[in-house]
């Protein structure tokens, strides 16, 4: 385990220190370089662990007098910090990628959810020094991780975790650091893909996914991949590793899909459904099957993921998941503003899971 900073050890003594009453309220605290005599550190230490203090709200600062101690009320709810500010943390990703109904949904959720409740949204893009705002009655929604962006990292979050900021993550989680979150459920949405093409006839269902290898599947389309082998699983049917195609970039593209499906035709016994893991590989792989000459869905079912807009206007019209992200924002408000206060230990974390909705349209039928 990474061994904490120094100051944040400072840090923590003196703030349990306030807590028991060990410094009068109406007094000044020791000095800076007092406090560094205290724990044998520097007064750069020390003077990083007060200004942390300030920032927290535990004291306040008078120039020419000293550091006091703020005045906390006895009554529980108002030792509860009070959220004024949302903000949209997410990492230096193109903007157009952004406006991808997924993104568009959840800032959309976040925003009603904060507007229902007297509080103002913001968003904040996560550049090279990777910090928060220095807002202590701020909450923070975060995105860690957009396709064709920089994530931001284990280590960062870890650091705003450990400068006790007030987090949700949402669409990915690391319960290894017991930050509360909010995800899609994509092994549910993966295996309800896969059960509606076999509830149509088929046993042959091919899979396009995005990533490296099999060994490098992000988080979400690997947990779709889960589902999918668990709906074959309960129906007997044997899982081939030949229907799997892995399509590598950096945003989902239909020129993706259309790879993926030409590889899956060319196969010895193609399949005869195929669960394309986005819209976009979706559209691009019934384009390759009607180039490939056959028809959609007469002689192969498609089933996409995330209803983006032009799904309803293809030809065919895609069956396709609504990933109901607008939920997802709105729950991420709710346990970040409502809920954060409200874990009965320390192990707990608080999480929930959004279950994505089977848009039924005319790219799937019964053989």
């Amino acid at each position: 385990m990474e061994k904490k900073p120094m100051y944040v050890h400072v840090l923590e003594n003196i703030k349990n220190m306030i807590i028991n009453g060990e410094f009068p309220v109406d007094q000044p605290l020791p000095s800076q370089k007092e406090f560094a005599d205290i724990f044998n550190t520097s007064e750069i230490t020390s003077r990083r662990a007060l200004t942390e203090l300030a920032n927290e709200g535990y004291i306040f600062r008078i120039r020419g007098k000293g550091s006091f101690i703020k005045k906390i009320e006895d009554d529980e709810e108002t030792k509860k910090l009070k959220i004024k500010r949302v903000y949209f943390v997410y990492p230096d990703a193109p903007l157009q990628v952004l406006t991808h109904r997924f993104y568009q949904d959840l800032m959309d959720g976040i925003f009603s959810s904060c507007k229902e409740k007297g509080i103002q949204f913001l968003t904040w893009k996560i550049g090279e020094n990777e910090k928060l705002p220095d807002d202590n009655q701020a909450g923070f929604i975060v995105l860690p991780h957009v396709q064709g962006a920089q994530e931001i990292s284990v280590k960062t979050l870890e650091t705003w975790k450990m400068k006790e900021k007030r987090l949700v993550t949402v669409h990915f989680y690391y319960p290894h650091l017991k930050i509360p979150y909010v995800v899609i459920n994509n092994i549910t949405g993966g295996y309800l893909a896969t059960q509606h093409l076999i509830s149509c006839g088929h046993e042959k269902i091919g899979i396009i996914l995005t990533g490296k290898s099999f060994m490098d599947i992000n988080q979400e389309f690997s947990l779709r991949m889960e589902g999918y082998k668990s709906a074959l699983l309960q129906h007997q049917i044997e899982f081939d590793p030949s229907y799997i195609y892995i399509a590598e970039g950096n945003s989902e593209t239909e020129e993706m899909g259309y790879k993926g499906m030409k590889a899956l035709l060319s196969l010895t016994e193609p399949p005869t459904a195929v669960f394309a893991t986005s819209d976009y590989k979706a559209i691009g792989a019934i384009r390759a099957a009607i180039d490939s000459g056959l028809k959609v869905p007469e002689d192969i079912s498609i089933v996409g993921f995330d209803d983006i807009s032009l799904a309803k206007y293809s030809t065919p019209p895609l069956t396709t998941f609504n990933q109901n992200s607008q939920n997802l924002g709105k729950r991420a408000v709710e346990i970040l503003v409502e809920e954060y206060n409200k874990k009965e230990n320390e192990e707990e974390i608080l999480k929930d899971e959004i279950v994505p909705e089977l848009i039924i349209r005319e790219s799937t039928r019964k053989r």
